[in-house]
């Protein structure tokens, strides 16, 4: 969200609320009128522990369960607990001392999963392993809308170590429930059926989609959700205010029609719990629904700490769910905007938790805006702590994975990623090119992205068509990227970003020059095989980078990116 608006948004929510406004941004002083301070709210790094511990974790696997799923067994996995037994040398949430015998990080410990004080399920499951299946059968529980409470015990020789979690097994839902979307805990992805309303099966969804200026722009041409669909856009992100209800739901029609699915944003209103009863009431019967939005960088404008878990709260208990921690039939997101300010508190109120470092066309060591220098106790410009290059996503999207870790949420939550798609206005001084757009996205999704939202459509021509490529070129990828059997690596060659995700002996390779010069890239710094000919290697993104089959190599233009699969 761009800077200046930020600020009206914190006006217009004090006078609606009585919230008292504190003249800061990600907790520091940015007017020259005002003085250094520690801003507060850092992220409680975990300590460091001389002896290995294990975090053990469990969740369930798709989330939130229906009856239908009782009678799959076409995933054999969809069903099951899944079990983290990670040792780290980090105090992280939830870790135990633990007595490796003779050092042997190969050691099975036996789990078992009870639902209520009653066992669900039992198994071995070695140590130091992630998202290790323990099926079961829902035939075992009653699908209700209060979630049921999980607690999974492990064994090692005479160790015994425990952890919780809930587990939400919903009714089918009501009829003014349009749609249902889950959470795949295999992988973070989204799980939903065809945005059209016409029914289908239930398949992994990578998002990519603008927020999307509504009363200027979606309010005025109810053709732009058709031409949207075919540029291969999946999501929509209206922004409000939306100027009445019967307007809003023209557009919203038309985006069902084209097959887009509808990220429904609160954020004028979020902490209004009226409001948000009427807005979800009203919303959730939309069968392209696919997820909420409440907050928008409440992190910067230091809402009230527990005011997105409140919201996301109020959100499931109307959607579904018990309100008390347990799923509701969509998920909630929000954004954060600060690198460390109260992540936890308002990461608490989210399913999906999005980053926003805008740093391209932008001085993020002095503002231009309030003129006086940006570090980390003082000043604006932009993009919190940032370093001025494509990096600052990588390491946004590093730092909040890793909190999630940190705070034992790596499993229950997920990471989207939006790039910037705006320029020519108050801190950023041009908007970045297709090219670089690119960048910013694919870097997004190499540490993690689950889904590519970016600030704001209408953008320049340049971004759109190159927006576009990516997102035709989604449905080549995401079979590896939100693959449950998929093995990833991330890689960066100097400034080459790479991931690399193998399934069945073929391997996406999504790549991303950061650099103005040319790279080159060997297969063999990747671990792949010399394929000799072209049958071995299929392009599938082409913005700025080409793969030379003959020398077994990719070559990257400045600002390059390309996307291949390669065969073994």
């Amino acid at each position: 969200m761009l800077q200046l608006k930020r600020f009206q948004v914190v006006v217009l929510l004090g006078g609606l609320l009585g919230k008292a406004i504190a003249q800061t941004w990600c907790g520091k002083h940015y007017m020259a009128s005002q003085s250094s301070s520690e801003p507060g709210g850092e992220f409680s790094e975990p300590t460091v522990s001389s002896e290995p511990l294990i975090a053990l974790r469990c969740a369930q696997a798709i989330r939130p369960y229906l009856p239908a799923d009782a009678n799959s067994d076409s995933d054999p996995t969809a069903v099951s607990i899944l079990i983290d037994t990670s040792i780290t040398f980090r105090k992280v949430n939830g870790a135990q001392a633990i007595n490796i015998p003779s050092n042997d990080p190969s050691s099975t410990l036996q789990v078992t999963v009870s639902i209520d004080g009653k066992t669900l399920t039992s198994g071995d499951v070695p140590l130091n392993s992630t998202k290790h299946a323990l099926p079961f059968s829902l035939s075992s529980l009653s699908a209700q809308t209060a979630a049921h409470e999980m607690t999974c015990t492990a064994t090692l020789s005479d160790q015994k170590f425990t952890a919780s979690g809930l587990l939400t097994y919903l009714p089918d839902p009501p009829s003014d429930i349009g749609s249902v979307t889950k959470m795949d805990l295999r992988t973070g992805a989204l799980l939903a059926r065809p945005a059209n309303g016409n029914g289908g099966d239930f398949a992994p969804v990578l998002p990519v989609g603008f927020y999307t200026q509504f009363n200027g722009y979606l309010a005025k041409d109810l053709s732009i959700s058709s031409t949207l669909a075919e540029q291969g856009f999946t999501i929509v992100h209206p922004i409000p205010e939306f100027s009445d209800i019967s307007t809003l739901d023209a557009v919203l029609d038309k985006m069902q029609e084209a097959g887009l699915y509808l990220m429904y944003d609160m954020r004028l209103t979020y902490m209004d719990s009226d409001s948000v009863r009427t807005q979800v009431n009203h919303i959730k019967s939309r069968p392209n629904l696919l997820l909420w939005y409440t907050a928008d960088e409440p992190d910067g404008t230091s809402d009230p700490l527990d005011a997105t878990l409140k919201s996301s709260n109020l959100i499931t208990s109307l959607d579904g769910g018990d309100g008390e921690g347990g799923a509701g039939y969509h998920p909630v997101s929000l954004v954060l905007n600060c690198e460390n300010y109260h992540f936890t508190e308002y990461t608490a109120g989210s399913d999906i938790v999005m980053q926003d470092a805008y740093m391209v066309g932008n001085n993020v060591t002095f503002s231009t805006v309030w003129g006086t220098p940006c570090n980390t106790t003082y000043g604006d410009c932009g993009c919190d702590n940032c370093k001025g290059s494509f990096k600052d996503i990588a390491d946004r999207m590093d730092s909040f994975k890793d909190h999630l870790f940190v705070n034992g949420w790596e499993r229950t939550k997920a990471v989207w990623t939006v790039p910037q798609g705006f320029g020519e206005e108050t801190y950023w001084k041009r908007y970045p090119t297709g090219k670089e757009f690119v960048i910013e996205s694919v870097v997004g999704i190499n540490h993690g992205g689950l889904g590519v939202v970016s600030w704001d459509d209408p953008t320049s021509d340049d971004i759109k068509s190159s927006a576009s490529k990516l997102a035709l070129a989604m449905p080549k990828m995401t079979p590896f990227i939100l693959s449950v059997n998929a093995s990833f690596r991330q890689i960066t060659l100097d400034q080459v970003d790479i991931g690399l995700w193998t399934v069945d002996g073929q391997t996406l390779v999504l790549g991303a020059n950061m650099d103005n010069s040319p790279s080159t890239v060997d297969f063999s710094q990747l671990g792949l095989p010399n394929v000799g000919s072209s049958d071995g290697v299929n392009q599938v993104l082409d913005s700025g980078a080409t793969a030379d089959v003959t020398g077994n190599k990719f070559t990257f233009d400045g600002t390059g990116s390309g996307a291949w699969v390669v065969k073994a």
